[in-house]
């Protein structure tokens, strides 16, 4: 695509780097409708993802101007702003791959649910799960809501609020079986909480993000805080699940609660 900067695509909306004046990004903009039939609207990022909700600030340059689209992936339909609301097209196939896992009428937390992708994949892939979903922010769990009706599923169940505040209630109420902790890059684990809620045997699917020579570090993390816990755990599988810097990485821990 000639001088075309690289850009994500979610759902209708593709989003480019800010890093050009603004007649070079109404010219690659418009390169990108033409060429991808599939987007409708370009938008450019002003600055990284930030702030425990994980926005970033957007800014229209071509196209049909909004900031809302309904993004496809695994049969399943997603309804979200791009702007607000912190969404991964990259995690596609991390979140088919976590969802088939999942055994039939278990009982699944998702934390940082956001507009509920890893809950909707589950909850769709495995029909018989019971999913809670916990997001902070307001208006991603309003999504997450509409998700749940857009894809027809009942067996989803979205609790908007603080991780913190939230498993202390659940806490002697529920038990889960599976644990997916999609975190943002934050200092602290949650693995607290997680422990709280996890009964015996359950599986945790643990996120974090490293340098690749940090990453055979993580284990002993979550072995401290087990221990701190009172729990004993077995690490199943250690997997860069992409990069998201030259030798840096998102990486997924799996490990059961024994």
């Amino acid at each position: 695509m000639g001088n075309m900067r690289a850009f994500e695509v979610i759902g209708s909306i593709a989003i480019l780097q800010h890093d050009a004046s603004g007649k070079e990004l109404k010219k690659i903009a418009n390169e990108i409708l033409k060429t991808q039939k599939n987007v409708k609207t370009v938008l450019a990022k002003k600055d990284r993802v930030k702030g425990r909700l994980r926005t970033r600030k957007l800014d229209f340059i071509a196209g049909i101007k909004t900031k809302e689209t309904i993004h496809r992936e695994n049969n399943c339909v997603m309804k979200l702003n791009a702007e607000t609301c912190y969404f991964s097209p990259r995690l596609s196939n991390e979140r088919q791959e976590v969802a088939s896992q999942v055994r039939k009428k278990e009982k699944v937390l998702v934390m940082f649910g956001g507009i509920a992708p890893f809950p909707i994949v589950i909850a769709k892939k495995q029909p018989s799960s019971e999913v809670y979903s916990i997001e902070l922010g307001k208006e991603c769990s309003r999504y997450a809501e509409e998700n749940a009706k857009l894809n027809k599923l009942n067996n989803i169940r979205i609790i908007q609020g603080d991780v913190k505040r939230i498993i202390p209630k659940l806490k002697g109420k529920i038990k889960f079986g599976r644990i997916v902790m999609p975190r943002p890059q934050l200092k602290d684990t949650f693995l607290k909480e997680a422990f709280q809620v996890a009964k015996k045997g359950a599986i945790i699917n643990y996120y974090d993000f490293a340098d690749e020579e940090k990453i055979k570090g993580i284990p002993k993390i979550i072995e401290a805080e087990a221990k701190k816990a009172k729990r004993k755990i077995k690490i199943l599988k250690i997997k860069k699940a992409g990069n998201i810097a030259p030798h840096r990485f998102r990486v997924r821990i799996d490990f059961k609660v024994i």
